[in-house]
């Protein structure tokens, strides 16, 4: 995957922003929503091969949450946003006030990790389309509670063929002394690849 090595300091430097800008945007709106102050840490950004993804989630097998979507418009992929049961949990207690010792949740409780997750993927890729001035449309959210290379597999057959890197994004917010980590994926399709990096300053020859 030689298109790693075109990647330099500045592009990261503008995905780390695009980090940062949707971090902000999900704590102001994870605030709203619990009416309580939420902080965040700075995301740490990368790039790294599909089959590394479930990896960077605690491997294929680990049960997560997951929200997913179809990116269309200017750039087309596919988005997950992943978080961990016990961030899973904690953000159900917040917002619920339900204390639960097992991660079986009911109907209502399943809409409202649903909401969250709404709202957390539509901070980010309106953070990346104001960022990268591109039209990015989602489709409707899906959400899963599954090991993470299921949700992957079964996510990438109903939404598309995937392309072969993802920019990750890792999230941690701090609501008192509770900490909330998530995982932000972006997936953009083999043809989508010049379109990003052209919108990110990097040139695409097509040499890559």
């Amino acid at each position: 995957m030689a298109y790693f090595t075109k990647f330099g300091d500045f592009q990261f430097d503008v995905l780390r922003e695009i980090g940062n800008i949707g971090a902000g945007h999900a704590a102001t709106a994870l605030s709203k929503l619990m009416s309580k102050e939420i902080d965040m840490k700075v995301p740490q950004v990368s790039i790294i091969p599909f089959d590394e993804v479930a990896d960077c989630v605690g491997g294929a097998e680990n049960v997560v949450v997951t929200v997913f979507l179809r990116v269309e418009g200017d750039c087309p992929g596919n988005m997950f946003f992943i978080l961990d049961l016990d961030s899973a949990k904690h953000l159900l207690q917040q917002i619920t006030g339900i204390e639960k010792d097992v991660y079986e949740w009911e109907e209502f409780e399943i809409s409202a990790l649903h909401e969250i997750g709404n709202i957390l993927t539509g901070s980010y890729l309106s953070s990346l389309a104001d960022f990268t001035h591109l039209n990015l449309q989602p489709s409707v959210p899906a959400l899963a509670v599954d090991m993470a290379g299921a949700i992957l597999s079964y996510g990438l057959i109903e939404l598309g063929q995937a392309g072969d890197f993802a920019l990750t994004i890792d999230t941690a917010f701090f609501e008192g002394n509770e900490l909330v980590k998530g995982n932000f994926f972006l997936i953009p399709d083999p043809d989508s690849l010049p379109i990003l990096f052209r919108s990110l300053g990097v040139p695409f020859d097509g040499d890559y």
